[in-house]
């Protein structure tokens, strides 16, 4: 079981706090990426979609605590998912949660009742992703110094730092614009899954060293998938790797054999095969993902036709041993 909890609020009742315009919208557009998986439109996330947009639809503290407490209490879910799109606060004590009632900022919910959550919670996994102002506070204490505190099985991503305002832009918040591209594919690894770490990941190399800088802290022994795309490649054509790099470290070399184009080749011998130019297509998708880089040729056409060889790229035996260890 996969459950959701996803919070989007633009409406404050204080005047001390303004209303906001993207948040919702935001929750939205995350509520659409997590429902379904991409690469075949199949049930994703079991979501409780919380949208505060006037009066009528406001989300109180108590109402928020007691969502959270059936996302991460109630069931032993394989994941918990927790999002929040809104105002932050901070203070001496730590970081806020502001719901539609609050005045202050410290009468919302606090982040460590967030993580309190999570840290109880009897989920595999569990998962906050905190798109406020100041939510890096999420799961820190002092003493002194900051020390992280979150429980097996626990991530959380926030869009900034806790002495930084998490920015909007065009409607929404940047943080969140990014976190639905990593969703969307950008984040994704060859097997078409895309994990907390890789959104962090994403999300890190998109925002420049003078913009809010995201904060991700995690205890797991391993990371799950939150969204599944179309893979870049076929899954039988990556376990081929082993068949082609026996040895992790080997060449494959070439010859004109290999290329369907007849144009250059001068011999009878150097036709085309069947065999041969089956396998070479496969080593061109290897080669746009980055697996495979041809050896002394500037590309793999020139390899064949040269009679040169490709090599693994890093990158290319990291997966080649996924597939040695049956991990794909």
């Amino acid at each position: 079981m996969r459950k959701a909890l996803l919070v989007g609020i633009d409406y404050y009742e204080s005047e001390n706090i303004p209303n906001l315009h993207g948040c919702v919208n935001d929750a939205s557009k995350v509520n659409n990426m997590l429902a379904q998986n991409a690469h075949d439109d199949s049930p994703n996330f079991d979501i409780d979609l919380l949208l505060a947009e006037n009066r009528e639809t406001r989300v109180t503290r108590h109402a928020l605590k007691d969502k959270m407490d059936r996302l991460f209490l109630e069931g032993n879910s394989n994941i918990a998912l927790f999002y929040f799109s809104g105002h932050g606060y901070l203070e001496t004590t730590g970081g806020w949660l502001c719901t539609s009632e609050s005045d202050r900022g410290d009468d919302g919910v606090s982040l460590r009742e967030v993580v309190a959550f999570a840290n109880k919670s009897k989920a595999t996994n569990k998962v906050i992703i905190l798109d406020s102002c100041h939510s890096g506070a999420a799961a820190e204490r002092e003493l002194g110094e900051k020390i992280s505190e979150i429980g097996e099985g626990v991530t959380v991503l926030t869009a900034s730092t806790a002495d930084q305002y998490a920015l909007e832009s065009e409607g929404g918040g940047i943080f969140t614009g990014l976190l639905l591209d990593a969703l969307g594919g950008a984040a994704a690894n060859l097997t078409g899954d895309i994990t907390p770490g890789a959104i962090y990941a994403y999300i890190d190399q998109s925002l420049g060293a003078w913009d809010q800088r995201p904060v991700f802290k995690t205890n797991v022994k391993n990371f799950v998938s939150l969204r599944k795309v179309k893979p870049p490649l076929p899954l039988t054509d990556l376990r081929r790797l082993t068949q082609f790099f026996p040895k992790g470290k080997d060449e494959y070399f070439l010859d004109p054999t290999y290329e369907p184009d007849d144009s250059q080749k001068q011999s009878n011998a150097d036709k085309a095969i069947p065999e041969h130019t089956e396998i070479f297509a496969i080593l061109q998708k290897y080669n746009r993902v980055n697996l495979v880089l041809p050896v002394e040729a500037e590309h793999l056409y020139y390899a064949a036709m040269n009679r040169k060889s490709v090599r693994l790229t890093a990158f290319g035996r990291h997966y080649r041993n996924l597939v040695f260890k049956n991990r794909i």
